[in-house]
């Protein structure tokens, strides 16, 4: 019999996901009951780390630095932040997958902060010189863009080499996503996954 993609807690087995990361698939929820289906879009997201762009009014909010900006404070937090809207593929199994890649030290979050309280931020999947992105939320108005604008900065720091999207959205397209083959983006994963870096 074939082992379980799950592990007897229900979660997804991290060495799979981890797998899957590095084939360029990742999982999302397909329905209610965490039944789990495994994508790799064609084409693909992706934001060119070195193209990056900040749309004006928004670079305006950043230089005020209206919130404070903290990176794997608040994970658990931040993935159900992402997980509050009416339709969502981020199912309690997913929330525990995840949460498990956090505590071994492959998921992190980015975090917007007004004082005490969590107000956006994003998080993903970073192994090797690759950050999968997952998912973003917004509690006040520009927190998850200023999260993505602190992620850019920090993958670049870093010295990452791909900041993977999944898909583009005319949302992401303002900071400069676009699609590019899956066969393209295979070949950018690899070099990613070879480059030493360290979130």
């Amino acid at each position: 019999m074939a082992e379980s993609i799950f592990t007897a807690e229900g979660y997804i087995r991290p060495a799979l996901l981890l797998a899957a990361y590095r084939g360029g698939l990742f999982p999302m929820s397909l329905d209610h009951r965490g039944e789990i289906g495994w994508f790799s879009p064609d084409p693909r997201g992706v934001i060119p780390l070195e193209e990056f762009h900040i749309p004006k009014s928004l670079a305006r909010t950043v230089k005020k630095a209206p919130f404070e900006i903290h990176f794997d404070t608040a994970f658990g937090e931040v993935i159900r932040g992402c997980a509050l809207r009416d339709t969502t593929w981020i199912s309690q199994r997913i929330r525990t997958s995840y949460e498990k890649l956090f505590e071994l030290g492959y998921a992190h979050s980015v975090e917007c902060w007004n004082g005490n309280r969590l107000v956006g931020g994003l998080y993903g999947v970073a192994i090797g010189g690759a950050f999968f992105g997952e998912s973003m939320f917004s509690r006040e108005t520009d927190a998850s863009k200023i999260a993505l604008v602190a992620l850019v900065n920090h993958l670049r720091a870093r010295g990452f080499a791909l900041l993977d999207t999944q898909w583009s959205t005319p949302h992401l397209a303002r900071f400069g996503c676009r699609e590019i083959p899956r066969d393209d983006y295979l070949a950018q994963l690899d070099h990613a996954l070879a480059v030493d870096a360290t979130f």
